[in-house]
């Protein structure tokens, strides 16, 4: 399953209305449990108790022998629970008699919520412990999106409940991001690029930018990055990576360590609850038009050749920013002719939807750009931007929307 639509399947389980966190946990688990594309099969939510030192059942579910109420697993008896912490998942083996009794005899363990310290280590306040016919690195992957997801939630439950809009901050933040976004027109050798952002709220975490490579400026870089959420703490995340892209540009690094270094960037300065998408290309002064990339989840690309009603969609070469710290990335490449585009955009563009709950779709993107690829990269990018806030304008859902053309015009 799609990391990010993972991510959002999750996030909109969560965002309804519970009478408690743990309720709201429970309904993801059941959710999850239903959902026959995450593939698993049973799941159970451990609470951390911080006086006696232990974990103690809270929800299980599935066809599995169930575990007595109240059973407890005592944090000096796992080691792996430090482990936890530094990888947010693990895959293992049971050890625990009770557990194996049970029919546990592989599984895996997440960590959701905020840390709490015990004897002055760290621990997570929930473990999030899923079944599956496949505990694989896959399945570990998936189970970092789940846990971060509902770490997210947690967050923004305990926020809401406690918040108040300090608008004249926001107002700054709002000045202070526009102020870090980049003139939407560029130039450079033989394209003209265009790019625009419409955050959902007064700031976003949608952002993008034209980094000149190097001392030579016969390359420039170009990004589209999505910081999970919206709002406030979106927007400082987003600016993060922008500044950091920024200064790195100015070193001859490769893409795939420069995808590399960000995520444990992102891994290592932002809370666990956060990650965030990046498309990363290279223009050149090339006369074969070569543009080199990677995707670190972001929604795939769509190019299309100015000969052609084909759209090339430019895949994830990579997991999302932030969950998995040790992840590889690796570099494609496409060669641009006169004439052809390049459409980046974030994924607030294809999941906006109509008053009738029905979201826009990558249908919709691929017909405007087949009807507009002979116009100007600006012209492009407005007649899709206006396309989309037409049909969404009687919808509830929104989020923020970015857009980059590319277009090679000699």
């Amino acid at each position: 399953m799609d990391q990010k639509k993972l991510h959002r399947a999750v996030e909109t389980i969560a965002s309804q209305k519970f009478a408690s966190e743990e309720a709201m946990l429970i309904a993801v688990i059941d959710q999850i449990v239903e959902n026959e594309k995450i593939n698993v099969i049973g799941g159970r939510l451990w609470k951390l108790n911080k006086d006696d030192k232990s974990y103690s059942i809270l929800y299980q579910v599935g066809s599995f022998e169930k575990i007595a109420p109240e059973f407890k697993i005592q944090i000096e008896e796992y080691p792996i629970f430090n482990l936890i912490v530094k990888e947010r998942t693990i895959l293992g083996s049971e050890t625990n008699e009770v557990l194996r009794s049970k029919g546990i005899f592989k599984y895996s363990a997440s960590g959701v919520g905020s840390k709490i310290k015990v004897d002055n280590k760290p621990y997570y306040e929930y473990l999030l412990a899923l079944n599956s016919n496949h505990l694989d690195e896959a399945f570990k992957l998936t189970l970092n999106i789940i846990a971060t997801a509902l770490t997210s939630q947690i967050k923004q439950w305990r926020y809401s409940k406690s918040a108040n809009s300090l608008l004249a901050d926001i107002d700054k933040a709002r000045q202070l991001q526009k102020s870090i976004l980049p003139e939407h027109e560029y130039r450079f050798s033989n394209y003209e690029l265009f790019g625009i952002t419409d955050p959902a709220e007064i700031v976003g975490g949608d952002f993008f930018d034209y980094l000149n490579v190097g001392d030579d400026s016969d390359r420039v870089g170009v990004v589209v990055g999505d910081a999970a959420s919206k709002g406030v703490a979106a927007a400082a995340e987003a600016m993060y990576i922008s500044g950091a892209l920024r200064m790195a540009s100015s070193f001859e690094i490769k893409i795939a360590s420069l995808m590399k270094r960000m995520n444990q960037l992102v891994n290592k300065i932002f809370a666990d609850d956060k990650f965030a998408s990046l498309f990363y290309g290279e223009l050149s002064t090339d006369e074969g038009g070569l543009f080199l990339y990677a995707n670190a989840g972001q929604n795939p690309p769509m190019f299309i050749r100015s000969d052609s009603e084909e759209i090339e969609y430019l895949k994830v070469t990579g997991p999302l920013l932030g969950p998995a710290p040790h992840a590889k990335y690796t570099i494609d490449n496409i060669n641009f002719k006169i004439g052809d585009v390049l459409l980046i955009y974030s994924d607030g563009l294809i999941d906006c939807a109509d008053g009738e709950f029905e979201q826009y779709g990558e249908e919709r993107v691929e017909a405007v750009l087949k009807s507009t690829k002979q116009l100007s990269a600006k012209e492009i990018a407005y007649s899709l931007l206006n396309d989309v806030v037409n049909f969404s304008k009687n919808g509830k859902y929104l989020d923020d929307k970015t857009i980059v053309v590319i277009k090679r015009v000699k």
